[in-house]
């Protein structure tokens, strides 16, 4: 016969599910006034009364196997982070300004200590986002997972006017690649990752030439997040024909999503600046060049496609900006050399 079985009995505790919806709140100072309803309630409220021809750009994303390195090292103020910039940049593409946030986390036991950690990262990258953390969910789920683990999954939802949206349509033989420096691997090619520090004894804690921090640091620097230097260029009536954000596939596959049929981007990869990471990776695995580029971004995290016109103001407005390829006709597909 069972005795006092109740849902805490079972491995999930409602009062700390409650407590954290609190702490959560208390992470947010403020929200924006098109925001009628926030956390806390059954659902968020949104107005978008402001735009004339509105259209909503959405993206879910998580941030994949880089959860496991945090896991380990008990570092969990970053993951947040990358969790916001995997959706964030995937709208941005757009032309979309961030609008609003939302977050799914489901773990083994909630541990409100790290929950908090996770959360401050999560909102530090939408204040980077400039977009508010309206909900989310979080699932205590004993038995599907183990006490000390979790997952993310994050939703950015964007806004744009429908004759402003950037979709790669006018883009021309003879227009100019740009590429925004990443941050390190972002949240793309850990499973290779984790499989080389498996296999080669690596240490976590350990500095390896060229890094100039331990490992594990390295590996959890955050994805930048590209909302402010893609909305500098906007305010400056920089005309962006299509972007892409370099996640999985790298340079050969995401740019290819943006670049009409019968053309193709030739990209010199000798004028993007090495990371450290990205050296210490390549002479580790010794990968061919194209699946290096397949795997990580190499070192750019963004890439716009403008006229040539264009490259000197978005030099004088970012000058972090690289060229790194140009356009030409061809089959569509991406050459690096």
């Amino acid at each position: 016969m069972m005795e006092n079985l109740d849902y805490r009995s079972a491995g999930v505790d409602i009062d700390k599910g409650l407590t954290f919806v609190d702490i959560i709140k208390n992470k947010i100072s403020s929200k924006p006034s098109y925001v009628l309803e926030g956390i806390g309630g059954f659902a968020s409220l949104i107005s978008i009364s402001q735009y004339k021809d509105p259209v909503l750009v959405s993206s879910t994303d998580g941030v994949g196997t880089k959860l496991l390195i945090a896991q380990t090292v008990n570092i969990h103020n970053t993951v947040g982070i990358d969790l916001v910039a995997m959706g964030i940049n995937d709208i941005l593409v757009y032309g979309a300004k961030p609008l609003f946030f939302l977050d799914y986390i489901a773990c083994g036991k909630l541990n409100l200590e790290v929950m908090e950690k996770v959360i401050e990262g999560i909102v530090a990258g939408c204040n980077e986002a400039e977009c508010p953390l309206v909900g989310g969910e979080t699932a205590e789920m004993p038995d599907f997972y183990p006490e000390d683990r979790y997952d993310l999954a994050g939703f950015a939802v964007g806004i744009v006017e429908k004759d402003r949206i950037i979709d790669g349509k006018n883009i021309r033989e003879g227009d100019v690649i740009i590429g925004i420096p990443s941050s390190g691997i972002h949240s793309n090619g850990f499973s290779l990752i984790r499989r080389l520090i498996r296999e080669k004894k690596l240490s976590l804690d350990r500095i390896y030439h060229p890094l100039s921090k331990p490992l594990y640091e390295e590996l959890l620097t955050p994805t930048r997040i590209y909302w402010k230097q893609i909305k500098k260029l906007m305010e400056n009536k920089v005309n962006i024909k299509g972007m892409a954000h370099i996640t999985g596939g790298g340079l050969i596959d995401n740019i290819p999503r943006i670049i009409p049929e019968g053309l193709y981007v030739h990209i010199d990869s000798k004028v993007i600046p090495p990371l450290p990471i990205f050296i210490f990776i390549n002479e580790n695995l010794k990968l061919p060049k194209e699946e290096l580029y397949r795997t990580f971004n190499m070192g750019i995290g963004m890439v716009l496609v403008v006229d040539e016109n264009e490259v000197e103001k978005i030099r004088s407005v970012l000058d972090e900006a690289i060229v790194i390829g140009k356009v030409f006709s061809g089959k569509r597909g991406v050459l690096i050399e």
